[in-house]
């Protein structure tokens, strides 16, 4: 995918009690945290992430798949690739798989050096975010280096 012809993109981190979300612009490369989306009975709040693909227009959306250290899909792989299916399914913009390895560790390491001197505690739904943030960077790093994908 050409980060070129997408200027809006939404990023996913999807599980199955919480999907974090960010928005990124391919323009500057640059990814934010947005929201948390909740799952009841392992399903996404589908009128949520319409409401948010409402208010953004993203171009693309970007879904991080879960992977071993080793390269071999984990058992998270099968559902974060469904959830991207029922994405383009359901609203038919483009959808990317990112290799998110080392995400949420990452993520709960910048939000700890973050918050040392505001002395807040770590919640699950910050890292679901910021994690999603990461993955929309990792894509846009993979981008650059590989502009014709």
């Amino acid at each position: 995918m050409n980060q070129q012809k997408y200027a809006t993109l939404l990023a996913f981190d999807y599980g199955r009690r919480r999907i974090g979300v960010a928005v990124g612009q391919s323009i500057t490369c640059s990814a934010r945290p947005l929201t948390t989306i909740n799952c009841i009975n392992q399903k996404p709040d589908w009128p949520l992430i319409e409401g948010l693909l409402t208010t953004w227009k993203p171009d693309a959306l970007i879904i991080g798949l879960p992977m071993n250290m080793d390269g071999t899909e984990h058992e998270m792989s099968k559902a974060a690739r469904r959830f991207s299916n029922q994405l383009h399914g359901r609203y038919g913009l483009p959808v990317e798989l990112v290799d998110e390895r080392l995400t949420s560790i990452e993520a709960s390491s910048r939000i700890a050096e973050q918050k040392l001197s505001k002395k807040k505690r770590l919640d699950k739904k910050t890292i679901d975010t910021v994690a999603a943030q990461l993955i929309l960077e990792s894509w846009f790093v993979q981008c650059h280096n590989n502009p014709t994908s």
